[in-house]
């Protein structure tokens, strides 16, 4: 099997390292792919978010299947362009893809599939938010309605900061969206989704915030780690009967399947699952740290979402232990990251490479604000974090930073439903 991984980050990173691993894979292609992929694949300097540059890249190398990573070549209609031409794609339609593109897609699905989530209202004119903001509180959600690649969501108790945000996203021409705020612990599930088969990967659960304890402003993803030793037993088959499968059968009923993967952010309360969003695509940095536990060989499980036979897939099999990841990132993330800094230690056994490049002088250095995701696992969580800082210690960036205390709170014990 030749796959193409289409995308520039760690998470796609991890997909060839995982594809790789599986023997039925012969090659592996990179588009646009950045530092660390040049080294287990062949990189092509290609468009990712034009659907005909795709194309013509799949039929040039023989691809048996495309894995498109990032959402917005989703929403552009990458998947769809692939499979009119007849070329094998793991990832969904453009019309299905809003369910991530559009949060006010994303809760009118929810709401007729009859999912829990939070109460939401949206807004389109600055005139409109102050009366808006009456109406929630004293914790308030804000969201940019669209694509904001993780960071188009403000979570305060100041309404002041809440409104500046809600104005901003209007002033930049996307709708602004209000929500309840979901108390508990947050959860991201990947689900295989085919139709209406539904096949869970582990849990895992994502660091948003810059800082330590989780303070500073949300990021893409500053860490995550997989298994969540707190969630309940029964819980991930829960989330999939009441939330992933009744909305997966929804789009079908509205004539826009889902294939690919359907990623649910969660907010685990005393009532069960709420749901807080849905992404159309593998998450970045949990997949780095779900797909390091994946024994089944990878081309074989995107393969049979691809290509419609995910219900005779074989169950999934897992390693062991825990896995956690780091994000390195760059000085100023999450505001304008400094680039073009030198890199030592980005060949580290673990190390995933994101915004990275190689220059003319033939040397790695930083391409964007998420820098690396550093990799451990281990017998427990204890090990896996042990491991994955370790790591990380042999990894230098000028002006870098990094959370201190991925999946520390689980480790302790601290986190409680």
């Amino acid at each position: 099997m030749r796959a193409l991984v289409i995308g520039s980050g760690g998470r796609e990173h991890a997909l060839l390292l995982g594809l790789g691993r599986d023997p039925s894979v012969t090659e592996l292609h990179a588009a646009p792919g950045n530092a660390g992929t040049a080294a287990v694949a062949t990189n092509h300097a290609v468009d990712a978010n034009s659907g005909d540059a795709v194309v013509a890249l799949a039929r040039e190398i023989g691809a048996d299947l495309v894995v498109v990573g990032p959402e917005v070549p989703l929403v552009h209609g990458v998947a769809d362009a692939l499979r009119t031409a007849g070329i094998a794609v793991f990832g969904p339609s453009a019309q299905a893809a809003q369910i991530e593109g559009s949060k006010a897609f994303a809760k009118d699905v929810m709401a007729a599939a009859g999912v829990n989530t939070a109460r939401a209202e949206s807004v389109t004119a600055a005139a409109d938010i102050d009366a808006a903001l009456d109406r929630f509180g004293p914790t308030w959600v804000v969201k940019d309605d669209g694509l904001a690649a993780g960071k188009g969501v403000v979570v305060t108790p100041d309404r002041a900061t809440a409104r500046a945000h809600a104005v901003d996203v209007i002033e930049n021409g996307h709708p602004v969206l209000l929500e309840s705020f979901l108390d508990g612990p947050e959860v991201s599930l990947f689900c295989l989704v085919d139709g209406e088969t539904v096949v869970p990967l582990l849990p895992a659960q994502d660091h948003k915030r810059v800082g330590d304890g989780d303070e500073g402003p949300n990021t893409g993803g500053m860490g995550a780690y997989t298994p969540l030793p707190w969630l309940p037993d029964g819980m991930v088959d829960r989330i999939v009967d009441e939330v992933v499968r009744p909305v997966a059968a929804e789009m079908v009923e509205r004539g826009v399947g889902f294939s690919g993967l359907l990623y649910a952010g969660l907010a685990i309360g005393s009532d069960g699952p709420s749901v807080v969003e849905f992404n159309c695509r593998f998450g970045d940095p949990e997949t780095q740290a779900v797909l390091d536990l994946l024994e089944s060989p990878l081309g074989e499980v995107l393969g049979a979402v691809a290509n419609g036979t995910l219900a005779d897939l074989p169950a999934l099999r897992w390693y062991d232990g825990s896995a956690v990841v780091v994000v390195l990132a760059a000085q100023n993330y999450p505001g304008s990251p400094r680039t073009g800094d030198a890199i030592t230690g980005a060949d580290t056994e673990g190390v995933l490479h994101a915004g990275t490049k190689i220059d003319d002088s033939g040397d790695i250095v930083s391409s964007g604000g998420r820098v690396l995701s550093v990799v451990g696992r281990g017998a427990d969580l204890a090990q896996a974090r042990a491991q994955a800082y370790a790591r990380l210690s042999d990894v230098t960036l000028d002006g870098s930073h990094f959370r201190t205390d991925i999946g520390k709170a689980a480790e302790d014990g601290r986190i409680k439903l």
